[in-house]
């Protein structure tokens, strides 16, 4: 039994571990936008990202809310720099007549050069892009049923050149690429109209 012991805690001290965090928005103010973030735009127009309360949030009583129109609503989380990792966010799409999106960025050097990945309430499926220079391009998308005004979660697996994408706690994309291979931002994303919330969004490295 000693022998087992010993095996097992050598084990988890040569096991590397993620280290998560999670941001609430609970302790930022309301009505301006989240301290410790760039609340920006990839393109034109204005994104609008503020701090609200509301009583439907999974963890109460702050969400962060994308109620401007802009080409694509970027919000980055300062201070990342993650390779290999993950990241995480429940959101809600409330409203938006051309779109109705809620999307995570990972691997962001800035507003312009970023991996994607985003569901629609509108077209009830789930893609995944690159943006090089502004330009978004389509790389895999799968049907998936994204209700409006209901909290979903929305996660990437990132490693290397593998991403894994899971809807509401189901694997909805994997793909390959090597366009961004170097540690960078992550954060959350809309795109046109959509008027979005995001809660407990989390992200660690590996």
């Amino acid at each position: 039994m000693k022998i087992l012991d010993t095996l097992v805690l050598m084990t988890s001290l040569i096991t590397p571990t993620a280290l998560a965090e999670t941001v609430n928005f609970d302790d930022a103010t309301s009505g301006a936008a989240p301290p410790g973030w760039t609340a920006t735009k990839t393109g034109k127009g204005e994104a609008k990202w503020t701090i609200e309360k509301d009583d439907t949030a999974p963890s109460k009583p702050n969400v962060l809310k994308q109620s401007g129109e802009a080409t694509y609503p970027v919000c980055l989380k300062n201070g990342t720099s993650l390779k290999d990792g993950f990241v995480e966010v429940k959101f809600k799409p409330i409203a938006g007549k051309e779109d109705q999106a809620g999307g995570l960025v990972w691997r962001a050097r800035d507003s312009d050069n970023y991996y994607i990945a985003r569901a629609n309430a509108l077209e009830d499926n789930v893609t995944i892009y690159h943006t090089i220079k502004g330009k978004r391009t389509e790389k895999k998308r799968t049907n998936a049923k994204v209700a409006s005004n209901q909290w979903h979660t929305l996660r990437v697996d990132f490693s290397g050149g593998h991403f894994t994408v899971a809807f509401d706690g189901k694997k909805a994309i994997e793909w390959d690429d090597q366009t961004f291979t170097e540690a960078g931002m992550v954060g959350v994303w809309t795109k046109a109209d959509s008027v979005t919330l995001f809660d407990d969004f989390t992200y660690g490295g590996k």
